[in-house]
C-alpha cells in the first residue's frame, strides 16, 4: 500500500521527547517529493510573478467573510477547498465565493483521512460532497491519499485533478506566533506556489494575521494573485 505525503505529523503531546510534542512539517514542499507523486499538481507553470492562494475546510460563517473581503480589497483571486458538510449548513456564502470570481474545489464531505479510510468509502465521501461543491478539483485533508484512491479518482467519471501545496503556512499550528507564521511564509515564497491556509477556528490567529500582509507586501513586489485552473 503506498500513500501520499502526510499534510503534517501530529503532535503527541504524551511523548517522552519534546520534539514530538509539537506538530511536524515542511513550509516548502521538497522537490524529490513532487517527482514521487507526479500525478499531483504541487505547483503552477511559473507565468511571470504570480502565486495562488488556496483555503481548506470552509466555507466558515465568519472566517470565510473576512478571507473574501481581504482578497477583494487587494483584486487577488484564490482557491477554497470546501468540505461537501460545510457547503450544506452555509450555501449563501460558498455561493459568494463563487460570485466573487474564485475557483472551488472538493475537499471531501466529512473531512476524511484518506489512510485511515477503505477505497470505496473515500470515494463515496468525495461523491457526496460533488453533489454540493461540482468541481475537478480536489484536494484531500490532511493530504493524506492513498495511491488506490488517487488512481481511483483519475479513473472516475470526473477525472479529478489532485491539487496539493507547494507552501504550507501551518496556520493550523497553536504552538506558531502568527508573527513566525508570516516570516517564515514570506521567505519561502517563490513565483508559481500554491499556498496552503486554512477556514477553521484553531487556524484564524495565524491566518487573520498572515493573509493581509502577504496580499500587502507580495502585491507591492508586483505579485498577483490568481485562482487554480489546472483543467485548461
Amino acid at each position: 500500500m503506498t500513500f501520499i505525503a502526510p499534510h503534517y505529523n501530529k503532535a503527541k503531546k504524551k511523548a517522552v521527547f519534546n520534539f514530538l510534542k509539537r506538530d511536524r512539517y515542511l513550509v516548502k514542499t521538497p522537490w524529490w517529493l513532487k517527482k514521487l507523486y507526479p500525478g499531483c499538481v504541487w505547483d503552477m507553470p511559473v507565468k511571470g510573478n504570480t502565486l495562488y492562494l488556496s483555503f481548506d475546510d470552509g466555507p466558515h460563517p465568519t472566517i470565510t467573510p473576512f478571507i473574501l473581503q481581504e482578497l477583494k480589497k487587494n483584486n487577488a483571486k484564490a482557491t477554497f477547498f470546501c468540505i461537501g458538510k460545510q457547503v450544506s449548513l452555509y450555501p449563501d456564502i460558498f455561493q459568494q465565493v463563487i460570485d466573487d470570481g474564485h475557483a472551488v474545489g472538493n475537499h471531501t464531505h466529512h473531512h476524511m483521512n484518506g489512510w485511515k479510510t477503505s477505497g470505496t468509502n473515500y470515494i463515496n465521501d468525495i461523491k457526496k460532497a460533488d453533489e454540493y461543491i461540482h468541481s475537478r478539483l480536489f484536494r484531500p485533508p490532511y493530504g493524506r491519499i492513498k495511491r488506490s484512491q488517487l488512481n481511483g479518482l483519475k479513473q472516475s467519471e470526473n477525472k479529478m485533478t489532485v491539487v496539493m501545496w507547494n507552501i504550507l503556512a501551518g496556520d493550523w499550528d497553536i504552538d506558531l506566533k502568527p508573527e513566525k507564521c508570516y516570516q517564515r511564509v514570506k521567505r519561502k515564497i517563490l513565483p508559481g506556489d500554491i499556498i496552503v491556509f486554512h477556514e477553521n477556528d484553531k487556524a484564524w490567529d495565524r491566518m487573520s494575521y498572515t493573509l493581509p500582509l502577504l496580499l500587502r507586501d507580495f502585491a507591492l513586489l508586483g505579485y498577483q494573485f490568481k485562482a487554480i485552473n489546472c483543467l485548461e
